[in-house]
């Protein structure tokens, strides 16, 4: 039990956090590409096309926090003090966006204030991400089970960097649901963003790629020491072949595919963490065991969770089933408000 509750905890974490992604990127990515859209009618279809889903998608955020607070205290209590500024900008520019998304329907025909609103709440929520998965995946000081370090170790090259290839990631996955959900300039702009961004995005990963093991002993252990080397290429294999695949799709013309492929890339991409990471939970002093709560909180609230998550997923499921069954959304169409 003691062995196995934790992983359970872990998988359940990982698939918050992998559903938060991928639904609430796509609409960060929205707000990320507001600026390069100019026409007032094409916003407010932007806008349509995530408003009945973006406050929904957060949902797996608070999932995946409340789960590492109470499975895993111990790791809860370094990897936020070792993060705070980047968690609280985040939290704020969260709330500052979901504010911004209300008001500028209301405040018409004076909102511009609250697009650019919009537009930052966006870019410094998804920045503040990427900042701080890299300060985890570059590892945090922990000494006797607790934060050691300083209030700004999680501002280093490496971290700004994962924070700039997470907005451009995020604006790709915006970028492709505008294809499979627009017609018309909307479409056609996305798809030269679309182009664009998977370059950069690419380019990030192989950085990243490249950093992680050469920057971090542990990390180049894992991925090139024997037997590892021996099948872990297949990773980086697979996924430039659904890069290449998503660029093909992007100039063909395809609709729903350069999407679908884009959520492809991230997992991937979150499944090499993974390999990088495992089993540590606080790299690279505290694994998923020595992390863990003694089994009975584990089993409490894992009744809870268990009770709950259908619920949530059929909710979703029920919403994305709803609104996307009836095709795209056309320029001019009904509001959100």
């Amino acid at each position: 039990m003691e062995f196995y509750l934790p992983i359970v905890w872990v998988v359940l974490i990982a698939a918050a956090v992998g559903l938060y992604v991928i639904l609430d990127g796509f609409d960060l990515g929205i707000g990320i590409l507001f600026p390069f859209t100019k026409k007032e009618e094409e916003r407010d279809t932007m806008i349509n096309t995530i408003a009945p889903f973006w406050d929904g998608n957060e949902t797996w955020l608070i999932l995946g926090g409340g789960g590492l607070w109470v499975a895993f205290p111990a790791a809860y209590s370094i990897i936020m003090p070792a993060n705070y500024l980047p968690v609280i900008i985040m939290l704020l520019a969260l709330i500052f966006r979901g504010v911004s998304f209300e008001f500028r329907g209301v405040a018409k025909p004076k909102h511009g204030a609250w697009d650019i609103a919009f537009t930052a709440g966006s870019t410094i929520a998804a920045f503040a991400q990427g900042v701080i998965l890299g300060s985890l995946i570059q590892g945090i000081t922990v000494v006797d089970r607790k934060f050691a370090g300083g209030a700004f170790d999680w501002l280093t090259p490496f971290s700004l960097m994962c924070g700039v290839g997470l907005v451009l990631g995020y604006a790709l996955l915006g970028a492709t649901w505008l294809i499979a959900r627009t017609e018309g300039d909307i479409e056609a702009r996305a798809r030269r963003h679309a182009r664009m961004l998977m370059l950069g995005v690419l380019v990030f990963v192989g950085v990243v790629s490249l950093w992680t093991p050469l920057g971090f002993e542990r990390i180049q252990e894992r991925w090139f020491s024997t037997p590892g080397i021996y099948y872990l290429w297949i990773l980086p294999a697979v996924t430039l072949l659904v890069a290449f695949g998503a660029w093909r799709w992007i100039e063909s013309g395809a609709v729903a595919k350069p999407f679908f492929a884009t959520i492809a890339l991230f997992l991937l991409c979150f499944i090499g963490l993974a390999i990088s990471t495992f089993p540590y939970l606080v790299p690279p002093s505290l694994t998923i065991w020595d992390a863990a709560a003694v089994p009975d909180s584990q089993i409490f609230s894992l009744i809870g969770v268990l009770l709950m998550l259908p619920i949530i997923l059929g909710y979703t499921v029920f919403v994305y089933w709803t609104f996307l069954r009836h095709g795209k959304v056309v320029v001019g169409g009904e509001g959100y408000h």
